[in-house]
């Protein structure tokens, strides 16, 4: 992938919804699905030599009226070269880069949301310049929960290795991140909501206009063959809210025709969801 890659875009009333790919890696993909084996979710993904598939770093830019909303920043570029070996990370694009590419000046950022604060979906949301750590979006406040910073600092052994204060911290000494206590409106129609499951305070993002509704799953569902709602990512932290919280949300886009986007498929931007005889799947999908 590269800054220049096509992008898809949706409408949804007055929202335009863009997917940015902020480059991608190679992981494990056992590690994504759980106790499902790969017999099964090896149908939906393609695996290289060591049993790795592609993982995405799916960004989003939220356009509406003078508002201009980034949502997540990707992996950054502050990685050693053995980590970029194990997970064949080629030198990943700067957000400001890639933003830039497709027409998006970072000056004109308002909002960046951060779902959480792992280092692959917060990566770039600081820049090192002139001996400073400053916002990779200048003019930008960024949003996450005041657990997720909490859980974050606490470095337990299970996911420490998921944060780096140097993703948030100087935001935060800066008065650029802004804490929140449970779900917020960033403007009329677009809401973020905790959902706990891949960690306890984890957002998704929907936006509501026109009779239409896009939801942005980030990490409940990592990518389109995720939607089934037992199939959960050893990465999660709490599975069987996963599986509730999916179930809850993917029945109501069915129900109401809803578009989702997901935190790392590198090939499908915007898809609906269907479940037929008791099987999930999305259709309309777009890359």
């Amino acid at each position: 992938m590269n800054v220049t890659s096509p992008v898809s875009s949706i409408e949804i009333g007055e929202f335009r919804i863009t997917c940015l790919r902020a480059g991608s890696f190679w992981w494990d993909g056992g590690n994504f699905f759980g106790v499902v084996p790969k017999t099964l979710w090896g149908k939906f993904q393609a695996t290289d030599e060591l049993n790795r598939i592609e993982v995405a770093f799916n960004c989003f830019v939220v356009e509406n009226g003078d508002h201009r909303i980034l949502i997540e920043t990707g992996v950054g570029v502050r990685h050693d070269e053995r980590a970029k070996e194990r997970m064949c990370l080629p030198d990943p694009p700067r957000i400001r880069e890639v933003v830039s590419a497709h027409g998006f000046e970072p000056e004109t950022f308002d909002t960046v949301i951060n779902t959480h604060l792992h280092w692959d979906h917060v990566g770039g949301n600081t820049v090192d310049e002139g001996g400073l750590v400053v916002a990779s979006m200048p003019n930008a406040r960024y949003l996450t929960q005041r657990g997720e910073l909490a859980h974050a600092r606490e470095q337990h052994p299970r996911d420490a290795i998921s944060y780096r204060s140097v993703n948030y911290d100087p935001l935060l000494e800066t008065g650029r991140m802004h804490l929140l206590d449970g779900d917020f409106e960033v403007l009329p129609g677009l809401q973020l909501n905790v959902v706990p499951g891949h960690n306890r305070d984890m957002m998704t993002v929907t936006v509501r206009s026109g009779g239409k509704t896009w939801c942005h799953l980030a990490d409940l569902a990592q990518f389109a063959s995720s939607i089934t709602p037992t199939w959960v990512s050893g990465f999660d932290l709490f599975p069987l809210e996963v599986i509730d919280n999916k179930t809850r949300l993917l029945t109501q886009a069915v129900r109401e025709g809803w578009w989702c986007s997901f935190g790392h498929d590198p090939l499908i931007s915007f898809a609906q969801a269907e479940t037929k005889d008791g099987k999930w799947r999305t259709i309309n999908s777009l890359t």
